[in-house]
C-alpha cells in the first residue's frame, strides 16, 4: 500500500489599487516594507553612473576640485569676497559638499520618474521610492569628498571642534531639502517636460545665491532674512561652522531655512502621492 501526500495550494496575495478618497495619506510605512527595493534603486545609480569611464569614482574627486578653482578665481582673485579668515580652498571646498549632494540629488530627482518609466508602468511599488533613491545615492560620493577635505583641512592645519556633532543635522537639512524640491519636479516633469531644460538653469541660478564662494557676512543685516529663505543658506553656513569653526548660523536664518526645507518636503510628498494615480498613464 502506497502512502499519499496531499498538498495543499496556499491562497496567493492580491494586492487592489484604488484611487485615495478624503483626506490624502503619504503611507510611509511602505517605504520600510521596500526597503529592500531602495537599496537596490540605490546601489544601481551608484554602479551605473560611473559605467564605463574611464576616471570612473575619480569623477566625485575632481569636479569639486574644478569647482574650486575656479570659484576661488572669480569670487576670490575678482572680486575679492570674503572669508571670515578661512583660507579660500577649504572655505569654499566645505560649501561644495552639501551643494553638490543637493544640485546633483535634485537634478537626479527631478528626471528620476522618466528615467524609470519602464518599472512604473509594469510593477507596483511605492513610487516614492524612485526620487528617494535618486536623493540616496548622492551620500557615496559625498562620503569620497568629505574625506578629502578632511586631508586639506589636515594640509591647512585645521582640526574638527566640538560643533562637528551638529554635521548630522545639516546633511539631512540638505538631505530633506533635495527631497523635498526633487519630489515637485519629478512629478511636475510627468506633466510638464520643460523641466528638463529648465533644471540646469535653476540649479545654476541657485549657486549663485547660496554662499557657496562667499560668506553670508557680505548680505546686508536688514535683507538676511529674505535671503534665508533660500533652505541652503542654512546648511552651508551651517556646515562651515560644523567643520571649520567659522561663525555659527544666526538663530533666525537656520529657522527659516530648515521651516521652508519642511514646507516644502512635506507639501512636496503630497503632491507627489497626490499626482501618483496619473505617472503610469502620462510617463
Amino acid at each position: 500500500m502506497s502512502d499519499t501526500t496531499i498538498t495543499r495550494k496556499l491562497p496567493e496575495e492580491v494586492i487592489y489599487l484604488r484611487p485615495s478618497r478624503g483626506w490624502m495619506r503619504l503611507n510611509l510605512s511602505d517605504l520600510w516594507h521596500y526597503r529592500e527595493l531602495i537599496y537596490f534603486l540605490t546601489w544601481r545609480d551608484v554602479k551605473v553612473r560611473y559605467k564605463q569611464t574611464v576616471l570612473g569614482a575619480g569623477w566625485a574627486i575632481l569636479q569639486p576640485l574644478i569647482n574650486m578653482v575656479v570659484l576661488g578665481v572669480i569670487f576670490g582673485r575678482f572680486a575679492d569676497m570674503p572669508t571670515d579668515g578661512i583660507p579660500r580652498p577649504i572655505f569654499t571646498f566645505t560649501a561644495l559638499l552639501p551643494w553638490g549632494l543637493f544640485s546633483k540629488a535634485l537634478s537626479d530627482a527631478g528626471r528620476s520618474m522618466l528615467a524609470n518609466r519602464s518599472m512604473i508602468t509594469k510593477i507596483y511599488f511605492p513610487r516614492l521610492i524612485i526620487p528617494l533613491s535618486s536623493v540616496l545615492g548622492g551620500l557615496v560620493d559625498f562620503s569620497i569628498q568629505l574625506a578629502i577635505l578632511l586631508v586639506m583641512m589636515a594640509f591647512y592645519h585645521y582640526a574638527p571642534t566640538a560643533a562637528i556633532f551638529t554635521l548630522p543635522f545639516f546633511l539631512l537639512l540638505a538631505l530633506a531639502t533635495a527631497l523635498g524640491f526633487g519630489l515637485w519636479l519629478s512629478a511636475l516633469n510627468v506633466l510638464y517636460r520643460d523641466v528638463n531644460y529648465i533644471l540646469p538653469f535653476l540649479t545654476q541660478l541657485w549657486l549663485l545665491v547660496t554662499p557657496v564662494a562667499y560668506s553670508m557676512s557680505v548680505v546686508p543685516e536688514k535683507w538676511q532674512w529674505l535671503y534665508a529663505l533660500n533652505p541652503m543658506v542654512g546648511v552651508v553656513e551651517g556646515f562651515r561652522w560644523a567643520l571649520l569653526d567659522a561663525p555659527p548660523p544666526p538663530t533666525g536664518t537656520l529657522l527659516i531655512s530648515t521651516t521652508i526645507s519642511l514646507v516644502v518636503l512635506i507639501t512636496g510628498m503630497y503632491y507627489f502621492r497626490r499626482m501618483e494615480r496619473t505617472f503610469a498613464d502620462l510617463v
